[in-house]
């Protein structure tokens, strides 16, 4: 018997192959969730919403606002959240632990079969807004309620790419001066505890506003000429712009922090390079892509949302704001996206 026949036969071989195939598959249909906004009207049918997300296997979702419907709609699905803390809420919630106490026994602890995976304190929260000076506080006051509810489930906070300087080449990247003393206690949060922080990563507004220097095919994914930066090379814009936050993070002793890319999409009409094909471009092509990692973190799988399951007709100006979905407000897709 040869010894390749040998080794395929082997059970320890083939158990061995069933648990690499399946983590394959791991790192890219459960590395994607789908963000679920709710600036519509009419509004969607919660429990509608979860059955779609069950019936395409989209394993994870992100919530913008607690609301029981959604939440009682998500009871034993399986489906993992990041549930925000709104921004209308933080200053109440840093003023008081027993806010923040109310907060996590009314929208957490009391649907104790939802699988809460994060909670994010405040989305893009600026250093200008009268919130600001609040959002460190309301984090550690919500992940001492999540503590004392006997919970684990990591607190974390939602920057976007305005918070970031010097993005080309990537290794450049770093905080603004507004943003670099704004985050740094928030950073050092995320370290103590090891929790993630998540970014809102969209290459297509940095396309948008820079059409004359940015490729559409770099930010789409497609082939391209490569960007050189040093030891890295760059093939995309999504990796470039991940890559300039983790650069950044490095510079401001956060060097040891992981990234959740939690909103990233592309819009089909309102802007310019927005249209269905496109869209179904970026999208796929992302899905192929965020088991692979970039070049700063090669092999690491990037957890990443899609921004977002549906088109919102209350959002905007600008016009493209209210065209991120997957799906019409009826259900029906706006294009093709492969899951699996």
């Amino acid at each position: 018997m040869s010894e390749s026949r040998i080794l395929t036969s082997s059970p320890v071989l083939l158990i061995l192959l069933s648990l690499l195939m399946a983590s394959f598959f791991d790192t890219t249909a459960g590395q994607i969730g789908v963000c679920y906004g709710r600036s519509d009207n009419p509004r969607q049918n919660s429990s509608n919403v979860v059955a779609l997300y069950k019936k395409l296997n989209i394993q994870r979702m992100r919530f913008y606002d607690p609301d029981a419907e959604t939440l009682n709609a998500l009871r034993n699905s399986n489906i993992e959240l990041i549930l925000d803390v709104p921004k209308r809420d933080l200053q109440r919630i840093a003023s008081s632990q027993g806010e923040a106490d109310t907060w996590i026994r009314d929208n957490v602890k009391n649907y104790n079969n939802v699988r809460f995976r994060y909670i994010t304190v405040g989305n893009e929260v600026k250093p200008s807004d009268l919130d600001g000076r609040s959002l460190l506080q309301a984090m550690e006051n919500i992940d001492n309620s999540v503590s004392k509810a006997g919970l684990r489930i990591n607190v974390s906070t939602a920057i976007d790419m305005g918070a970031v300087t010097d993005t080309y080449p990537p290794s450049r990247g770093r905080f603004t001066d507004e943003y670099k003393d704004f985050l740094q206690p928030v950073i050092d949060f995320l370290v103590r505890k090891k929790y993630p922080l998540l970014l809102n990563n969209h290459p297509y507004l940095s396309y948008k506003d820079n059409l004359k220097d940015i490729p559409l095919e770099y930010a789409l994914f497609k082939p391209t000429p490569v960007v050189i930066d040093n030891q890295y090379s760059y093939k995309n814009l999504f990796d470039a712009e991940l890559d300039s936050v983790y650069a950044a993070l490095e510079k401001s002793r956060g060097g040891s922090l992981e990234i959740v890319v939690s909103e990233s999409g592309w819009p089909t009409e309102g802007g310019p390079g927005t249209s269905v094909e496109n869209a179904k471009t970026y999208i796929n092509n992302l899905i192929q892509h965020v088991g692979t990692g970039t070049p700063r973190r090669p092999g690491k799988p990037i957890e990443t949302y899609i921004f977002a399951m549906f088109d919102e007709n209350l959002k905007g100006p600008p016009e493209f704001e209210k065209f991120w979905g997957l799906f019409l407000a009826n259900q029906q897709p706006k294009y093709d996206v492969n899951f699996n």
